[in-house]
């Protein structure tokens, strides 16, 4: 079976993009899936491409796997979901890799404090912890990570 295909997402593709942000972060254990919920990351999606997100899928064979946000010229890793149906099959180690290629020397990112799976995963993907602030959005505590060429 082929990887998926990390590709470059197409306007098209938002809304299904924003269901499977949804569904890996109620995933998570710290959401339920609400029509509000879907309602929020799909106006999100739209405004953070208005303020510089490269937003990426993971192709597989027409179906979005996995999506991933980067903000290029801060270095940071703003978002990375896999949908349920396609975790733990390392793809979000090819995502991660593939950032690498984007951000070759340097990445930042934030993850939520209680989403505990996916902090010390990026810390077993090399990422050091810098220090803990509350995302004014949305009141979550957050970690902040920076990764950098060795």
């Amino acid at each position: 079976m082929a990887h998926p295909v990390i590709r470059p997402a197409r306007a098209d593709e938002y809304d299904e993009i924003a269901r499977v942000w949804m569904e890996s972060w109620v995933s998570t254990g710290l959401a339920e899936a609400s029509n509000f919920l879907l309602a929020n990351l799909r106006a999100r999606v739209r405004r953070e491409i208005e303020d510089g997100w490269s937003l990426f899928v993971a192709d597989d064979n027409a179906t979005i796997a996995a999506m991933l946000a980067l903000h290029l010229p801060k270095l940071y890793l703003d978002q990375l979901f896999v949908a349920p149906s396609h975790q733990g099959q390392s793809l979000g180690r090819q995502l991660l890799a593939f950032t690498r290629t984007q951000m070759p020397d340097e990445i930042y990112l934030r993850c939520v404090r209680e989403n505990e799976k996916a902090w010390r995963w990026y810390e077993r993907e090399g990422f050091v912890f810098e220090k803990e602030e509350v995302a004014t959005a949305t009141g979550f505590m957050m970690k902040c990570y920076r990764w950098r060429r060795r």
